[in-house]
């Protein structure tokens, strides 16, 4: 079995393969409203294997992101059917111990094995499938027998992944590790990184918005007002087409990461970008080429597969974006702020690129007294988001304790929904829940510290056992709850 991904693009390349026939497959793509990056399973004689080429269909229909949720899910159908195939099985006729084989062959006996959480993430994609084939009618009934556990479950129970920086370990991992300094502040001319004021710039970025990866990285240059914002003034754009689960909200920058994104507007990126003129210039028949920016209706023009559209920036995906470019002063430029060597736009590999080199080069330095304490797993960049939580979150409830002692008590029910910590950084974050924000209120203080600290008043050198120490610790907590 081979996967393809449906491309109006390649088709209508010149090309001997397809002979002409561009227009005509275009033209049922666009009959069938089927998008591109559409996944599409065929076997040997190049036949779409069923039902999953329908299943993504339907997912593609209901609005499922192609590139961010379906080209996943077809790989995860495309293990899954080949495992099938060679025990003589398909999607119709695979029972429970089929399913079950399959998860100890991911989870126990390939050469890699993969984690409960991306087997769990891998399990939930093929309950989906079988739900959606009983539904549909392809099979009388799911052959997994539910009850009270999903035999596909990995059984590890996990809470939220939340990491978040010290002020000191963000500028180590943003100057360091990113910007290529040393830690005196001056610059290591033996630093191979590329971009270090774009790769600063994202990350001043990512921490005072709090937006997700795939947020902060497609970001437009009309969307941060470059070149027709004042220096000093913030920027708000609503984020839609790009958000997790397309949740609409604003995004709002403040003013001190937007310099930094302007120094790397204007310093690094003309030299980014010049090289790919003459490239973009060749591809122009492909591309949204924007001829009018409408900064008060949050909205672009331009020519895109032969005729003119007008798009919202908000509905505008990672996929359009990555296309969107303009008439520079040397030619096409993409309408993308953060660009890379050969790339209109960055895609999540390359920016896991980026913080792998950075961690490496932290890492180098960490036995060095003035490096701050690094974690035992890398930084990620979402790590950004979960700092700009805490410190929002943190900040939101001293100011809702000040202003509660001034009210003493009499702030209407109102007040306290339109003041409430948890309600706005959920808010401000796009949780689909308050339950997610409410998780973050574990993190609001180290309690290793207090551990530290009790360990340190009561060492063994003063003649106490480990077990003196519990004892001592549960009684201060009895008297602690008796006192209340």
């Amino acid at each position: 079995m081979d996967l393809f991904f449906a491309s109006r693009t390649r088709v209508q390349q010149p090309s001997a393969v397809f002979d002409g026939l561009g227009a005509e497959a275009v033209r049922r793509l666009d009959y069938r409203a089927l998008p591109d990056g559409l996944p599409l399973i065929v076997d040997a004689g190049l036949r779409p294997v069923e039902p999953a080429c329908t299943w993504f269909r339907h997912l593609a229909y209901v609005g499922r992101d192609p590139e961010g949720t379906l080209r996943p899910y077809a790989y995860i159908v495309l293990r899954l059917l080949e495992f099938l195939a060679e025990r003589g099985r398909e999607l119709g006729t695979a029972t429970e111990s089929d399913l079950v084989a399959y998860r100890r062959s991911r989870t126990e006996l390939q050469d890699q094995p993969v984690g409960g959480a991306a087997w769990d993430r891998e399990a939930s994609v093929i309950n989906t499938l079988f739900a959606w084939l009983v539904e549909q009618g392809f099979r009388r009934a799911s052959p997994l027998r539910m009850g009270n556990r999903n035999p596909l479950s990995s059984r590890t129970s996990r809470d939220m992944d939340i990491r978040h920086l010290g002020l000191d370990q963000y500028r180590f991992f943003r100057d360091v590790g990113l910007g290529g300094q040393r830690l005196d502040g001056t610059v290591d001319r033996r630093f191979r990184g590329w971009a270090p004021h774009r790769n600063r710039a994202a990350a001043d970025l990512a921490l005072t918005s709090g937006m997700r990866l795939q947020e902060w990285s497609t970001v437009l240059l009309p969307e941060l007002a470059i070149g027709g914002r004042r220096a000093g003034e913030p920027a708000e754009f609503t984020l839609q087409a790009c958000a997790k689960y397309k949740k609409r909200r604003t995004a709002y920058v403040p003013a001190d990461a937007l310099s930094s994104v302007d120094t790397f507007v204007l310093l690094e990126r003309p030299e980014i970008v010049a090289p790919m003129t003459r490239i973009l210039g060749r591809r122009r028949h492909e591309l949204l080429v924007v001829s009018e920016v409408d900064y008060a209706r949050g909205r672009l023009r331009g020519q895109w597969q032969g005729r003119s559209r007008e798009f919202a920036w908000s509905a505008m995906g990672p996929r359009l974006r990555r296309l969107t470019v303009h008439e520079g002063p040397g030619g096409l430029e993409p309408l993308a702020v953060f660009v890379g060597h050969g790339s209109t736009l960055l895609t999540g590999s390359s920016w896991d690129r980026i913080r792998h080199l950075a961690w490496d080069r932290m890492t180098a330095v960490r036995d060095d007294p003035r490096a701050p304490m690094l974690p035992a797993k890398r930084y990620r960049f979402h790590d950004l988001r979960h700092t700009f939580a805490l410190r929002l979150l943190d900040f939101l409830m001293r100011r809702a304790v000040a202003r509660e002692a001034v009210t003493r008590g009499g702030a209407s029910v109102a007040d306290h929904i339109a003041f409430n910590p948890l309600l706005i950084v959920g808010r401000r974050l796009g949780h689909s829940s308050p339950a997610v924000t409410y998780e973050y209120l574990r993190y609001l203080e180290e309690p290793m510290h207090y551990v530290d600290a009790a360990f340190a008043e009561w060492s063994a050198a003063d003649g106490d056992s480990y077990a003196d120490i519990a004892l001592r610790s549960m009684g201060m907590e009895v008297e602690h709850a008796a006192a209340r």
